[in-house]
This record gives C-alpha cells, structure tokens and sequence, in this order.
C-alpha cells in the first residue's frame, strides 16, 4: 500500500480582519495515505476539501491560526468527516471572530505529535502573524507547513490586530531555521520554498528583530 504523501488543495474566499477584506487564495494541505489522513487549514470550501480527503478516515483539521480565511470552513469540514478542529489556545479570540457559537476539538501545545499515516507532525508554536500561529514539522517527510508565519521571500504579515513584527522574526529564526537546509516549506498562500533558499533573505529581517 503506498505511503504518506502531501497533496495541496487550493481554494478561494475572503480574508476580514480590523475592518477590511481582501481577496485571497490559500492552500489547503492534506497529510495522509490511502486509509487516513490529517487537513491542515480549512479554508473557504469544506466540500471541495472533503472531496479530496474522501473515504480516508480524517483524523484531524489542524489550524496554523486563527485568521478567518484559514478556519472558516473548519466546523463545516468537522461536521462532515467527525475530525476534532485542533488550533493553538493563543489563537481562541480570533477562532471567536469567526466562528462565536463553536468551539475547537482542542488545543495545540508547542511541541506536541500528531500521528497520522506512520508518520508524526510535530507542532512548532511560532507567534507573531498572531499570537497562536504554528507550524507543523513533518521530518520523515522533510517538510514543514508554515501556515502564515513564512513565505517564499519573507516573514508573513505582522501589520494588523494581533500581530508583532518582533516576535514572528524570533519565531523564524529558533523554530523554522533550525531545521535542515533541505527542508521543504509549504506556505498558507503561494508557492512552495526550502529552509535553505530563505535563510539568506531573512538576515535583514532577522537583524531588525533584535
């Protein structure tokens, strides 16, 4: 039977926050084999997400944070599939932004193992593009997702309610670039990048996080 693979779903809808919305589009990530899988980021269409997770049992819809646009079709996906909707406690005023009458499956801690298809996701807290964001690092695969907090080119947002652009620099530097070079970086929004290919361009950032 094959095993673990990455696919990407992308979907549109808005992002609302501090009284303005932008359209976007986000990835949606899916961990898992033939039998099992785990969604990372509920954005905008649970049945097109459903759709791709399919008959695999869905062990759980784990959120990089708490911005509308990344949960907003969480409880929909949850309600479909039975999977717990799993975010940083950091991030519970802005999961109540959204979505006020429903409560998470669960809190994330830092450090804490997801185990789906053979294989563990570990979250990383890294706060700054809010005060609960995440990445989820999956070694045996060589991957990290990184929700908002890193992009191909730089840090993520750190501009509105919530955020702060010190910390998110601290948050690359100890929890992202600490990993291998060779580390694949599956961003929230756009392409795909590497540890290695971003180090260099984060310097400056990093510097002026101090």
């Amino acid at each position: 039977m094959p095993g673990a693979r990455i696919e990407r779903v992308v979907t549109s809808g808005a992002f609302s926050l501090d009284g303005g919305t932008w359209n976007v589009d986000n990835n949606v990530w899916i961990v898992g084999d033939a039998r099992e899988a785990v969604v990372i980021d509920a954005a905008h269409d649970a049945d097109a997400i459903a759709a791709a997770v399919g008959d695999r049992r869905l062990v759980a819809i784990v959120c990089t944070h708490a911005h509308n646009d990344h949960v907003n079709a969480a409880p929909a996906l949850a309600e479909a599939t039975g999977a717990p909707v799993l975010l940083h406690l950091d991030d519970r005023l802005l999961w109540k932004h959204t979505h006020p009458d429903h409560e998470p499956g669960g809190y994330l801690s830092d450090n804490q193992r997801i185990q789906v298809a053979g294989k563990e996701l570990q979250v990383l807290h890294a706060p700054g593009h809010t005060p609960g964001s995440i990445c989820l690092y999956a070694p045996a695969l060589g991957t990290v997702f990184t929700g908002d907090t890193l992009f191909a080119g730089g840090p993520g947002a750190t501009g509105r309610s919530y955020s702060h652009f010190p910390t998110i620099i601290r948050s690359i530097r100890d929890r992202v670039l600490t990993l291998p070079d060779t580390t694949e970086v599956r961003t929230g929004h756009g392409e795909n990048t590497t540890v290695g290919a971003e180090e260099p361009h984060l310097q400056e950032w990093i510097t002026r996080g101090h």
